[in-house]
């Protein structure tokens, strides 16, 4: 099965026979022609008024049949599989190429709840490979150079997975919700998962009741209760600044990679930036004085999405900024920390071609996300003792920013313009960041040591 939005849809023709006259409606897809023959003008018109509306709405045309996905069901109900496959191609060309990878993610998990039976099925692992690297990305579904194992996997799923339709009923509906809770390994997944994956689903639910393969979404009628999402940031990750720089200082001492990677933690540490947008920058965004307080001026960021899953075949899609229109624009402070941090860096370094500050030691090449991870490990593991660095602190390289908004808020910074710096609302910041603030929890304390008749000087 494929999918295609190469669409052209022609004027109905006439044919005058003898007994009468027949309405051709002619069209093409991907470049081949179909056409289909009425006997009523009427009829004809019909017809080709919702193969004219499918296209206008931007919704995929199958390339065996001709029609558009919501059109074919002549020998029954469309299988979920198929109609999973006619969501992504969908979604495909609108979507940010790491909300690609956790669609083929998410409606992996579904598809593995969804089978009508286990008799000759591939192994698992082979499966969701199958589905989520193959299936669910448009670019490789068709690849001739596909593996016969994974084609072999996918035929089985094609012919073992049950109607769209079945969603309607609780008895298949709430399994498959049951199944986004859970890991691969068995134990329970992360609640900010199983939301992501439920939101998924939810929408394709509804494209599903757009496309008349469902009458109503189901999802919101079920009695179903998914697990707790914790937004707050949890304020034992966040390093203060002695810590910050202690590690700074371990990424700075690791050879090779280390001193070409302290300016851009800083980005992360002294300017709340995201990683995706630190690995962006570019010498056109610094406003810098040769000390003291400069400027970012942030246009573009980079998420690592793996290059099956992007257009331009990089491991990095070019993005606007998160929350921001495309073209729209940043501004964050650089303290003077910072801007010695990157006059060091382009004066050892240098820059891209194109200007960008952080590359990797090869040909001004992409900064892979691997040497980010295991240079932030390398620096915690050299830092911490064993107990600390088995606790959340600074776990990862993106606690910096965490780190950094807390510092402004309790620096006293107005949330409104901590959220502007940040790319956040004030509502997200404050949502996210409450437990990070500084309430004068220690004040507190000695008040109850008093009401409990302790002197003040004695609490702890």
């Amino acid at each position: 099965m494929g999918n295609t939005y190469d669409v052209r849809i022609w004027k109905t023709e006439v044919y005058k026979g003898a007994r009468g006259n027949t309405y051709w409606v002619r069209w093409g897809v991907a470049g081949k022609p179909w056409k289909e023959p009425f006997k009523q003008k009427a009829l004809a018109e019909s017809f080709r008024s919702e193969l004219v509306s499918a296209a206008r709405k931007g919704e995929a045309f199958d390339t065996e049949s001709g029609r558009p996905v919501s059109m074919r069901r002549a020998a029954g109900d469309m299988s979920w599989y198929e109609f999973a496959c006619a969501y992504v191609d969908m979604k495909w060309p609108r979507v940010a190429a790491t909300t690609r990878r956790t669609h083929a993610e998410a409606l992996t998990a579904v598809t593995t709840a969804m089978f009508v039976n286990d008799k000759g099925k591939p192994d698992d692992k082979l499966i969701r490979s199958a589905l989520c690297r193959w299936a669910f990305n448009t670019n490789k579904r068709n690849d001739p150079d596909c593996p016969s194992d994974i084609r072999s996997a996918l035929r089985w799923v094609q012919t073992h997975t049950r109607p769209v339709s079945a969603l309607s009923k609780p008895e298949v509906l709430r399994p498959v919700l049951d199944a986004l809770t859970v890991r691969l390994d068995g134990g329970p997944a992360a609640p900010s998962v199983v939301s992501r994956k439920r939101k998924i689903l939810n929408a394709a639910a509804e494209y599903a009741v757009e496309v008349k393969l469902l009458s109503t979404n189901p999802i919101p009628a079920l009695k179903w209760t998914a697990p707790k999402t914790v937004h707050a940031v949890d304020r034992r990750s966040v390093a203060n600044p002695i810590q910050a720089r202690t590690l700074l200082n371990a990424v700075r001492a690791q050879q090779r990679s280390g001193p070409r990677l302290v300016a851009f933690f800083g980005c992360l540490y002294f300017a709340a930036l995201r990683p995706e947008e630190a690995v962006s920058l570019a010498r056109h965004n610094l406003a810098l004085p040769a000390e003291g307080w400069g400027e970012l001026h942030l246009d573009v960021a980079e998420p690592h999405a793996g290059k099956e899953w992007t257009d331009s075949g990089k491991n990095r899609d070019r993005r606007q900024l998160k929350q921001r229109a495309r073209g729209e624009i940043r501004t964050v402070p650089c303290p003077p920390e910072l801007t010695a941090l990157l006059h060091e860096h382009i004066d050892r370094f240098g820059t891209a071609p194109d200007g960008r500050l952080f590359t990797g030691e090869r040909n001004h090449g992409e900064l892979p996300k691997l040497t980010i991870v295991r240079a932030w490990q390398r620096a915690r593991a050299e830092v911490f003792a064993p107990e600390v660095a088995a606790s959340p602190l600074a776990r990862t390289p993106y606690d910096l920013r965490h780190a950094a908004v807390s510092t402004w808020l309790n620096g006293g910074v107005p949330p409104t313009q901590v959220a502007e710096w940040a790319g956040h609302s004030v509502e997200i910041l404050l949502k996210i960041y409450a437990k990070c603030l500084d309430g004068g929890g220690e004040v507190l304390r000695q008040r109850i040591q008093a009401a409990l008749g302790h002197p003040m000087s004695h609490a702890g």
